[in-house]
């Protein structure tokens, strides 16, 4: 293994700057660590506004280099999070191995990599403005994963679990993280993946791969899992440790420019779903099926990292666990005492992990856990002064009001939220990942029966099946939803059962199925119940989320609920918002009601040329998928 205690670095100002970079394939993104401190970290699709921009990140590296307050020519290392050359010895091998089927794949590929991908440091120097003149350290996919899982973790020992798509060779791995050091264990290799198997399941029923899979488990409890056998029998086998191989006859993820062969559509009774047609029953019974048959394989693969490490505790990282659905049942049925997961759990946190790796396992420097987690609650990308917000709304001709006094601006919010207001938040530092945790969200009261129809076709312009997420206070998390007491979820990446206490009378829902399920009202807080009376649960404490915890308390002070519907701060097709040109772009073309720039509430009809936004048009507009 590369490593470099020898080389004697010092730093810029008697500090070491590492520089960890993702790019080339999928949520671009850069990150900035000093002496192993994360400083800041962005993904470029923020500041471009091309959702899962791929190409170099170069505004969130400006970004990073300037949250320290250096140069490119200050850093000591650049990492980046994978290994092209590895990478493309997978392809060729792929392409060889399916030939002559795999021929277009090789001709839409080939061209990308002999330009860009295979020239990566070029790519670099490039990106960097030529002054950076260090050395480039590539770390495995799958050890970006797992030093972003671990290092930022509050555990000084655990197991470590990655799973994707696919990285170099490998779709998951596991491995043990202690102290500083991390030993890679076991792995899955291509074309066996978790995250492609589910990807592939994304496309059949219609939703856009690397993008919609969370559509697909959002969608599942309105189906039934009648297919799990047949998947089980026909496309997997699955060992025990939960390692499995796919029936390939299936999929064409190798060998052509879709992700299921035509025997899928035997198997399944007819073709994949076209984009943006009625979503029928057996995509939501295929939706339930496969999430299923997910977290079985997850819950397996856990309970044999478990074994092989001896851990009780397990982090988590990879696009994989993205799926809040398969991490609750881990933290609940299996094995481990407490799981952490990576909140930029795909390929934009890799650029975390590589820097992270490179500081404490190739420079061996030592680490050591913090009570919480190290990751300053996610708030690792842009803020913006109070300053820089009024000159902009000064700018557009905006209408607004600034408050010096923070108590009367937290008890307007809240009143605003209580009265049934939608509110888009702005403020505090942005998050990194795909969550929106307070700092660049759109708030509602999850006590309505009609804010979830409300908030997805008025406002993110989405379907009506989507469901929110709520943040509760974190004292309170046990009071609503199966968790224990003050059970931490700062990231929204586990979904849990509503309390019994908390659910109503269901016997109406016994009889619905498919969206008809929608209709009933199933607890005190029915915007954020799932129709299988779950919800993704964000835990909101005043140490890590002070502003935002004030906002929930002062509403809970007006409602008794200690619950807010928390989503993020965009419309369906775009990233989440990062400046306050964003922000109040958004702010105007949807109907929200009002909008909070950090000290700055603007009110919707006090705006000029304010009007009700016609979401059929809007998507017709902008030709959002």
């Amino acid at each position: 293994m590369l490593a470099f205690p020898a080389l004697g670095y010092q730093g810029a100002f008697g500090r070491m700057n590492i520089l960890g970079i993702s790019a080339f394939y999928h949520d671009s993104a850069a990150c900035l660590v000093r002496d192993g401190e994360i400083v800041a970290a962005a993904q470029e699709e923020r500041f471009t506004r091309k959702k899962h921009d791929h190409e170099f990140p170069q505004q969130a590296v400006n970004f990073c280099l300037g949250e320290a307050g250096i140069e490119a020519r200050d850093l000591d290392l650049v990492a980046f999070y994978d290994k092209p050359l590895l990478k493309f010895d997978r392809l060729l091998e792929t392409y060889i191995g399916y030939a002559p089927r795999g021929f277009k794949l090789f001709r839409m590929g080939m061209p990308l990599w002999l330009r860009q991908k295979l020239h990566t440091p070029r790519e670099l120097d490039r990106g960097l403005g030529g002054e950076y003149s260090g050395r480039y350290v590539f770390t495995a996919h799958h050890e970006s994963h797992a030093a972003s899982a671990f290092y930022p973790s509050p555990f000084q020992e655990s197991a470590i679990l990655t799973l994707d798509g696919v990285g170099e060779w490998a779709t998951g791995s596991i491995a043990h993280g202690k102290d500083h050091r991390i030993e890679m264990l076991q792995e899955m290799r291509f074309p066996h993946s978790l995250g492609l198997l589910y990807s592939a399941f994304t496309y059949f029923t219609g939703f856009r791969v690397n993008s919609g899979e969370y559509k697909l488990m959002g969608l599942a409890p309105y189906g039934e899992p009648i297919y799990r056998d047949l998947m089980v029998e026909k496309l997997l086998d699955i060992k025990e440790d939960g390692s499995f191989r796919m029936d390939m006859d299936y999929f064409g993820f190798c060998d052509s420019d879709v992700m299921t062969s035509p025997k899928m559509d035997s198997l399944f009774g007819g073709p994949p779903r076209k984009a943006e047609t009625d979503i029928t029953q057996r995509e939501m019974d295929i939706a339930a099926s496969i999430q299923v048959v997910t977290e079985e394989i997850v819950l397996k693969i856990a309970a044999h990292a478990h074994e092989i490490t001896g851990s009780r505790n397990l982090v988590m990282a990879g696009g994989v666990a993205l799926n809040c659905v398969a991490n609750g049942r881990v933290l609940r049925e299996g094995p481990f005492d407490e799981v952490w997961i990576q909140p930029a759990a795909g390929d934009a946190g890799g650029a975390l992990g590589a820097a992270l790796f490179t500081w404490h396992q190739l420079l061996d420097k030592p680490r050591q856990a913090q009570t919480n987690d190290n990751q300053s609650g996610s708030l690792l990308g842009p803020k913006f002064s109070e300053l820089e917000i009024t000159a902009y709304l000064d700018e557009v001709g905006a209408v607004y009001r600034s408050y010096d006094d923070e108590s009367e601006l937290i008890d307007q919010i809240a009143g605003a939220i209580a009265d049934q207001k939608v509110v888009g938040h702005f403020a505090d530092r942005a998050e990194f990942g795909p969550r929106a945790l307070g700092s660049r969200s759109i708030l509602g009261d999850a006590r309505s029966t009609e804010m979830q129809s409300v908030m997805n076709l008025k406002i993110k312009f989405r379907e009506s099946f989507r469901p929110f997420a709520p943040a509760v206070l974190r004292e309170n998390v046990d009071e609503f939803f199966e968790m224990r007491t003050n059970e931490n979820s700062p990231y929204m990446l586990l979904v849990a059962p509503v309390r019994e206490a908390k659910r109503l009378d269901g016997s109406q829902a016994d009889n619905e199925r498919g969206l008809d399920k929608l209709k009933q009202v199933r607890s005190t807080v029915p915007a954020i119940t799932h129709v299988d009376y779950s919800a993704r649960v964000q835990t909101i404490d005043e140490k890590h989320h002070p502003r935002f915890y004030r906002i929930i308390k002062s509403f809970a002070g007006k409602t008794h609920s200690p619950v807010v519907i928390n989503t993020s701060f965009n419309v369906r097709g775009e990233p989440i918002v990062n400046s306050p040109e964003d922000a109040y772009r958004c702010f105007m073309f949807t109907n929200m009601d009002v909008l909070v720039l950090e000290n700055c509430v603007l009110m919707k009809k006090e705006q000029p040329n304010a009007q009700e936004i016609d979401a059929s048009a809007y998507l017709a507009e902008f030709a959002l998928d």
